[in-house]
């Protein structure tokens, strides 16, 4: 999920400001970190792991509305990837609760 506050090293070295090498070598930190949440949560996202990809982008266009993104992202990674977790879980209980009511009443 492509944002227009997403940077990458792509457009980073794009910038006539001074700023290239730093911005590039901050939006390669990023994507680290985001292997980083996703190499730690995808085993409770297997096989279908379109979940946990949608809560890291949305976690990477909350920080960069912010001043401070390489500060924040990684808590709020770390946070929506936790959070989707505990939410496939709890279906995954319901589902389970709903196919054993079933059953009993077949």
């Amino acid at each position: 999920m492509k944002n227009e506050n997403e940077i990458n090293a792509k457009n980073c070295n794009q910038t006539r400001n001074g700023f290239g090498a730093a911005c590039a070598k901050l939006a390669r930190q990023l994507e680290a970190v985001k292997q980083t949440v996703i190499e730690e949560f995808k085993a409770g996202f297997e096989p279908q792991n379109r979940l946990l990809h949608h809560m890291i982008a949305e976690a990477d266009a909350l920080a960069w509305q912010t001043d401070y993104p390489h500060l924040l992202f990684p808590v709020l990674a770390a946070e929506k990837a936790q959070r989707a977790a505990e939410w496939k879980a709890r279906q995954q209980l319901l589902w389970r609760s709903q196919d054993v009511a079933y059953a009993l009443a077949a």
